[in-house]
C-alpha cells in the first residue's frame, strides 16, 4: 500500500511535470497551454455524455430488475476518467481517455474483475458473515441411491444450481486478544 502511495503521490506528479516540460520545449508555451485547456474541455464534454449513457443504462437494468453491476463499474470509471481528464498533465489525460471511451473502458473492466473478482467476492461474503455474528455449517444431504456428497449431475441437468443440504447454526469464537 505504501508503494502505491509513494507512486501515486511522487513518481506520477513527476513523470506529468517532465512530459509537459518535454512538451512545451517541442511546440512552445502557450500552445501546450492551448492544448491542455481544450483537452480538459474535450475532457468534461465526452465526461458528460457517458455519464448519461451509463446513466441510462443503470436506470434500464433497474427498471428491468436486474442487478446493476456492469453499469455501476462504469459509473465509478467515467467518474474516475472525467476527473483525470480535468487534472491538467498529458498522461493522466491518456489514462482519462481510456477510462472514458467505452471500447478500452469495458476492457479495463474485464482486466480488474479477473484480477479482483476473487477477492471482492470473498471479502464481501466474509464480511457479511462477520457482521451476522455467526457461522453456518452445510452438510450435504444424502441422495436417493446413496449417491451422498460425492454424487456428481450431468451438466445441463435441471437442478444444477440446486444445493441441498441441512444448515446448523454454530456459535460464534470468542475473540481472543492478541
Amino acid at each position: 500500500m505504501a508503494l502505491i502511495l509513494v507512486l501515486l503521490f511522487i513518481v506520477v506528479p513527476i513523470a506529468e511535470l517532465y512530459v509537459l516540460i518535454q512538451i512545451g520545449q517541442a511546440i512552445g508555451i502557450l500552445p501546450t497551454i492551448a492544448l491542455l485547456i481544450l483537452d480538459s474541455i474535450l475532457g468534461a464534454v465526452l465526461m458528460r455524455a457517458q455519464g448519461r449513457a451509463v446513466w441510462m443504462r443503470l436506470h434500464r437494468a433497474l427498471a428491468e430488475g436486474r442487478v446493476p453491476g456492469r453499469e455501476v463499474t462504469d459509473g465509478a470509471f467515467v467518474i474516475f476518467g472525467g476527473a483525470l481528464l480535468l487534472t491538467p498533465g498529458f498522461l493522466s489525460d491518456i489514462l482519462g481517455l481510456i477510462l472514458l471511451l467505452p471500447p478500452t473502458r469495458a476492457l479495463v473492466r474485464k482486466v480488474l474483475l479477473r484480477r479482483f473478482g476473487p477477492r471482492i467476492v470473498a471479502g464481501a461474503t466474509g464480511g457479511a458473515q462477520t457482521r451476522m455474528g455467526r457461522m453456518f455449517k452445510f452438510e450435504p444431504a444424502a441422495r436417493p441411491g446413496g449417491a451422498g456428497a460425492g454424487h456428481r449431475r450431468s451438466p445441463g441437468s435441471v437442478d444444477d444450481d440446486v444445493v441441498e443440504g441441512t444448515a446448523s447454526e454454530v456459535a460464534p469464537k470468542p475473540r481472543e486478544l492478541p
